[in-house]
């Protein structure tokens, strides 16, 4: 059968599933193993250290989120078909980390952020916005979030307990991922957003982080 291209209408529908099954549901992703190897509650840490375990991923969880929402909106409004077939395939692989930070969550026994919606939402705008303006802006706004990210997760392997060798292995994982993806970004012809705008990405950011940690 013939490949028939979907229209802009088509698109939105599919991305309002994504939105409900990021949020609420189980995303479509790729299928590869949970780094973690297990999905049970862990319990060869300790109550002080299963809690910071379990804020960290939280945090991330909510970093996973508001990914899916960049992409969702840069992939809506993208010019070019296959950088939107780019965008998709990146946020397959954004759904696997989902997947995985969600069974970190459970095994350490703590929720997600209760903020999630109001991240996602924010997030879904900002990668609009940068669609709206053009691919390469927008494949250059992917490439700084994918940096800032990458940092975000060498910070986070840090002060993860030493104990905590399960969610080590999905933070690895997902460093490696969100370095490819911005590598990508970088030979489709990214343009780097200017300096103003990538400060202002980092105090959103910090945003987000400091406030996930705890709600």
């Amino acid at each position: 059968m013939r490949n028939v291209a979907l229209s802009r209408t088509d698109r939105f529908i599919n991305g309002l599933d994504r939105v409900l099954r990021t949020l609420w549901g189980k995303p479509q992703g790729t299928e590869r193993p949970n780094p973690a190897g297990h999905t049970h509650h862990d319990h060869t840490l300790s109550d002080d250290e299963r809690r910071r375990s379990g804020c960290l991923m939280r945090v991330n969880f909510a970093g996973e989120v508001a990914a899916q929402a960049l992409y969702h909106g840069q992939g809506l409004f993208a010019r070019d078909a296959s950088v939107a077939r780019r965008m998709q395939h990146a946020a397959d692989e954004e759904n696997d980390h989902l997947a995985w930070c969600r069974a970190r969550l459970e095994a350490l026994e703590t929720r997600p952020s209760l903020l999630n919606p109001f991240w996602y939402l924010g997030a879904f705008s900002i990668g609009a916005g940068a669609g709206i303006v053009g691919d390469a802006a927008s494949l250059g706004f992917l490439e700084e979030t994918e940096a800032q990210v990458v940092r975000h997760l060498d910070r986070h392997l840090k002060r993860l307990p030493e104990k905590d060798a399960a969610s080590r292995r999905v933070l690895e994982q997902m460093r490696a991922d969100e370095a490819r993806h911005g590598r990508n970004a970088r030979d489709a012809g990214a343009v780097r957003p200017a300096p103003p705008v990538r400060t202002a990405m980092k105090l959103a950011s910090r945003v987000m982080t400091g406030t996930a940690y705890w709600i």
